[in-house]
């Protein structure tokens, strides 16, 4: 058996014989929750108790930092040098999750316990992000056991415990220690593959970017009887505000709103993906969205604009009231080409147009996360995929960006580096709903890939660089 094989096949034991699975269920165990009143103790301790000691297993010396923002999760950096000459991979991960919603799980599953039901690992954080992580690390653990205790590049870990709050302090913390964080690739997994049963590489990540609406007419409401008619009703007038902006087929209707032509490369790459089919996937509406496009380019290629809340009166218990304000809250999701910044001015100018010059518009609190799109044409992007297929024996899908939105712009743009996403997740895992899982047979076949990508980074990474600085 080769180096190779030897580490791929550490890493499936490692799944066969309750390794993965215990180190997972210690992790779970540990309540990180972001989001709301983030409980930071709790946060320190997944870094301070569980990852630096297992990161020092490895090799890595570990340093936990406050975050730059202050009341929200620390962050943790870790490095192992072998080399001056060698390649240096960054690899990131978040262990903090969404909250567990515990009433809300079906009997017999809690959220901060793994329960295995068949090839399901039930339980907060298992898809989302600490099994992800996990199975990178133990896949890199395999690999320098199987190269008699070196990896053949230089690896560096960051790990923070605010992405499911939208990152905060993540940019201004790499862009404050950019030399610490300074690699040549960055590989990382999070988020979906494309469908449960085909091994997935995406590139970037649509960005996110959310927008207030709002109408208020007067200080309360009037009854609809003896003023219906005599006074502007503000949800009719926002309603008429979110028609403007998208028909009732989802096309985006503001020309700002809308992406540039999608690029011959993206176009290519999405030609042979099916989106959806999935036994747990809901049904795609064939008549939504842009028309013209396949289903992979109007979710992976182009930008959608949705209705996320609208908000008027009291829908729980409607009265014959004429509301005095309406509220709503857009998301645009982006590709890389669209001018975010300028969104809110072109809206404004658009609903002016419109007459509409009552509805207030302003971004929604909370970060933008921008859009990245590594070029697939990119000598590490070949090289991942001729990888995952060898590992696999099957094409994998190559996702030029991923449809939802991760913080990869603050390594692609802060950072500067090539992105490669290799997640180990399906869209049909209840992400950020009760009842999350993770599917066991993607688990499994994600060390077996993770093992055999870093077994190729130390056997061909130099190679990729010097064809990279050369094009």
């Amino acid at each position: 058996m080769d180096g190779r094989a030897e580490a791929i096949a550490a890493a499936v034991a490692a799944y066969d014989d309750g390794t993965f699975l215990a180190v997972l269920r210690r992790r779970v165990a540990m309540p990180t929750v972001s989001q709301g009143a983030a409980d930071l103790a709790a946060l320190r301790a997944y870094l301070d108790d569980e990852m630096a000691p297992s990161l020092a297993g490895l090799g890595f010396a570990s340093e936990v930092y406050a975050n730059p923002h202050e009341g929200f999760g620390p962050l943790l950096v870790a490095e192992r040098h072998e080399g001056a000459d060698l390649p240096t991979v960054l690899i990131y991960g978040h262990g903090d999750t969404v909250p567990g919603q515990d009433a809300a799980w079906r009997p017999g599953l809690v959220p901060h316990a793994v329960t295995v039901e068949g090839d399901r690992l039930y339980g907060r954080g298992t898809a989302d992000n600490k099994g992800q992580h996990t199975i990178g690390l133990l896949a890199l653990g395999c690999v320098a056991a199987a190269r008699g205790g070196r990896l053949g590049f230089n690896a560096k870990v960051l790990i923070e415990t605010g992405e499911e709050a939208g990152s905060p302090g993540l940019d201004a913390f790499c862009a404050a220690h950019r030399a610490e964080l300074a690699a040549d690739v960055l590989i990382a997994s999070d988020g979906p593959r494309l469908a449960a049963d085909r091994p997935t590489l995406f590139l970037g990540s649509r960005g996110a970017f959310n927008i207030d609406l709002s109408v208020t007419s007067r200080d309360r409401a009037h009854h609809s009887g003896n003023w219906g008619g005599l006074l502007r009703n503000p949800a009719t007038v926002l309603s008429a505000a979110i028609a403007s902006m998208v028909d009732a087929r989802g096309r985006i209707l503001v020309e700002a709103l809308r992406p540039p032509p999608i690029p011959p490369g993206v176009r290519a790459a999405l030609a042979d993906l099916a989106v959806g089919g999935g036994p747990d996937d809901p049904a795609i509406d064939a008549d939504w969205g842009e028309p013209g496009l396949s289903d992979a380019e109007r979710v992976f290629g182009w930008n959608s604009l949705e209705v996320l809340a609208l908000l008027a009166g009291t829908p729980e218990a409607p009265q014959n009231a004429i509301p005095a304000w309406a509220r709503a809250t857009l998301q645009l999701r982006f590709v890389v080409g669209t001018d975010w910044r300028g969104v809110v001015p072109a809206l404004r100018r658009h609903l002016d147009g419109f007459g509409l010059g009552r509805v207030a518009v302003q971004p929604a609190r909370g970060d933008v996360l921008g859009a990245t799109r590594l070029d697939p044409a990119d000598p590490w992007v070949a090289w991942a995929l001729a990888s995952l297929a060898a590992t696999t024996g099957r094409p994998p899908a190559l996702l030029p960006n991923l449809g939802g939105s991760l913080p990869n712009d603050v390594f692609a743009d802060t950072l500067g580096l090539p992105t490669l996403w290799v997640p180990h997740s399906h869209g049909a895992c209840n992400q950020h709903a009760p009842n999350e899982f993770l599917l066991g047979p993607i688990a499994r076949e994600g060390l077996a890939i993770m093992a055999g990508l870093f077994w190729d980074l130390g056997e061909g990474g130099g190679a990729v660089l010097a064809r990279r600085r050369a094009g």
